[in-house]
């Protein structure tokens, strides 16, 4: 089978190594020449590509199947609407019309589309219901998916974290009140990799986390446990928009309460590399103590 990975990032470089180390062919669309020396450096073929750019996703190589794991970041809600949307409109209709167009397509999509719940539980029956113009644009980029000319699958991920996402150090110092849904890019990148692999979640959206939400005060308090540091200074959530002047964006990140379910995942047969957020900051707690704190 051969993946093209369309945004090679965080989680689409570990997913790239996943499929090779299973015996497919993985591809990875970079935004540059430097992302992609450092992609094949690690043995992934890549090529560079704006997917806002309609000749540039035109030229790129056909697939079996494809992952549009590309991230907006902390971009506005303008340049969201170029990659989730027209981005996502030209990758579609740049395959649909080839001699081989792929089998299916996956979507990296976020829990952001449920908005709040007041801490209330959510799976894939949970209507959506965004609460921001990102996680809106999000959520229109789903249905494009299910709309398209191939099977689909939205994979809608938790709170990521892991190598280089830890934030250990933010942690030990504050945190503020709320619950939170975790994913390990392991498991984010496991995940997919096994929507691929054991040809499941065909027309589906599936929520991929870790199903166990913790309150962020008790995660830090334990946390600095482990690293043998005081328990961190802790905020409500009134607390801190007041303190750090937050953009509106942030103010509805922060107010959107929900605790995300795992069953569909776990249905599929999906086992979990790290099954709470306690087993996935072993090794960041591990490097903490080993360098003396000065991580």
């Amino acid at each position: 089978m051969r993946v093209v990975i369309l945004g090679c990032g965080y989680v689409g470089q570990e997913l790239a190594s996943k499929l090779e180390d299973a015996g497919h062919d993985a591809v990875g669309v970079v935004r540059s020449e430097a992302s992609a020396a450092e992609r094949r450096a690690d043995g992934i073929e890549a090529v560079v590509a704006d997917l806002t750019d309609s000749e540039a996703v035109d030229r790129l190589p056909d697939a079996d199947a494809l992952v549009f794991a590309a991230s907006a970041g902390r971009g506005s809600v303008k340049q969201a609407r170029a990659l989730y949307i027209d981005g996502l409109r030209s990758v579609i209709s740049a395959y649909q019309d080839r001699d081989h167009p792929p089998e299916r397509v996956l979507f990296t999509s976020s829990t952001g589309v449920y908005g709040d719940h007041e801490g209330g539980w959510v799976d894939e029956s949970t209507p959506v219901s965004p609460k921001s113009p990102k996680a809106g644009v999000i959520a229109k980029a789903e249905a494009l998916v299910h709309t398209a000319p191939f099977e689909s699958t939205v994979a809608r991920f938790a709170g990521l974290y892991g190598p280089g996402r830890y934030r250990l150090l933010s942690y030990l110092d504050s945190v503020t009140e709320g619950w939170r849904n975790s994913t390990h890019r392991d498991d984010a990148a496991g995940a997919l990799a096994w929507f691929l692999r054991e040809d499941c979640g065909r027309n589906e959206t599936i929520l991929v986390t870790d199903g166990e939400p913790v309150q962020r005060w008790a995660f830090g308090d334990w946390l600095a446990a482990e690293c043998g540091e005081p328990e961190p200074a802790k905020q409500t959530v009134g607390e801190r928009i007041a303190a750090d002047h937050l953009s509106p964006e942030s103010v509805r990140r922060l107010r959107s309460e929900k605790r995300c379910r795992n069953d569909r995942l776990l249905e599929l047969g999906y086992e979990l590399e790290y099954e709470n957020i306690y087993e996935g900051y072993a090794d960041a707690i591990a490097a903490y103590r080993a360098a003396d704190g000065s991580v």
